[in-house]
């Protein structure tokens, strides 16, 4: 599904369009991502950032432990415990998130200061919609498939069950509510050929849009 390509106003011509790639668990958005930079678009990847920032000598640590004793050690962030320690408790998770966010967010301006003379770039974020984020992008691309499809790639990954797989589900916005909200729809249901085509049609599309 394409719709109209939006044409930047004139006082956005100083910087590259942005646009906001999202997708549920198992939809297929981390390869779309990788075609994205394939094709020599720079991305932002939320959730790399978030491991580099809690990682061994990470620079949320302190703050983490702080907040949450006993969750980090050497190698960075437990994610185990820190999951234990948020799981299921809204106040504790969003304490984590005062922590964490604006950390992500001083990366993410960085990063487009970094790619000021780029055409376009991608920020590609999980809870685009789910935290709020969608006012920092141009435009959004929702990579969907079937939920047959969804459910069969996420249960195959290690560790996970159908109930975790459902929790999952409930704290993020419905596949077809995120398609409904789109600008663009990248589906990854078929061949990645056909996905990757899809990709290169859209970004060819506002290439030319972004020309004119």
């Amino acid at each position: 599904m394409m719709a109209p390509i939006k044409r930047l106003p004139p006082h956005h011509r100083h910087r590259p369009m942005v646009l906001g790639l999202t997708g549920s668990i198992g939809m297929g958005k981390s390869a779309v991502a990788k075609m994205l930079r394939a094709e020599g678009v720079p991305v932002f990847d939320a959730d790399a950032e978030v491991h580099v920032l809690q990682g061994p000598g990470g620079a949320l640590l302190p703050a983490i432990e702080a907040a949450f004793p006993g969750t980090t050690g050497p190698r960075g962030v437990d994610r185990a415990k820190l999951g234990a320690a948020v799981f299921g408790n809204p106040a504790a998770l969003k304490r984590l998130e005062h922590i964490v966010h604006p950390a992500v967010a001083r990366a993410r301006a960085a990063f487009v200061r970094a790619h000021r003379s780029r055409r376009i770039i991608v920020f590609d974020i999980p809870l685009l919609f789910e935290k709020g984020g969608t006012q920092n992008v141009d435009g959004i691309v929702v990579v969907s498939a079937a939920l047959w499809q969804q459910r069969k790639r996420v249960l195959a990954r290690p560790g996970m069950t159908a109930a975790r797989l459902r929790h999952i589900r409930h704290l993020q916005m419905a596949d077809h509510h995120k398609r409904a909200h789109a600008d663009w729809v990248i589906p990854t249901g078929g061949t990645k050929l056909a996905t990757r085509q899809a990709v290169r049609g859209l970004l060819q599309n506002l290439r030319s849009a972004l020309a004119r």
